[in-house]
């Protein structure tokens, strides 16, 4: 499956991580009526909450101070409109450079690899 990767200013990581966890057809305070309106809408259909995502400090990856990184795997369809509603949605969201991109994706495999292999240990494998 297809994989971006994000970067945002630190300064805009809170309400970014509400932003990335909110699923409108779980929000209780929105009317029928209001969740009708939103098969209409297909940025509103992008929930980041159903993707798989990762959201990391840049400092913490050996990366860019004061930057967070997010990872995004999902359908092409997903992440075109994906892309789209970021960057209408948060003013220093852009994608990450290929560098940043190639070493963001290493770090994840490399810790996929170990949680497989965490997980072959214990089962025997």
């Amino acid at each position: 499956m297809p994989v971006a990767v994000y970067e945002i200013d630190a300064s805009e990581v809170e309400s970014f991580k509400k932003f990335l966890e909110y699923d409108p057809y779980l929000d209780k305070a929105l009317s029928e009526e209001e969740l009708k309106k939103l098969n209409s809408d297909k940025l509103a259909n992008i929930i980041f909450a159903r993707q798989e995502y990762s959201l990391r400090d840049g400092r913490a990856l050996g990366m860019e101070d004061g930057k967070y990184y997010l990872y995004l795997k999902a359908n092409d369809e997903f992440l075109a409109l994906a892309q789209e509603k970021l960057l209408k949605s948060f003013k220093s969201i852009k994608r990450a450079s290929k560098v940043a991109e190639e070493k963001f994706n290493a770090i994840i495999k490399e810790e996929e690899d170990r949680a497989n292999a965490g997980v072959g240990a214990i089962f025997g494998g």
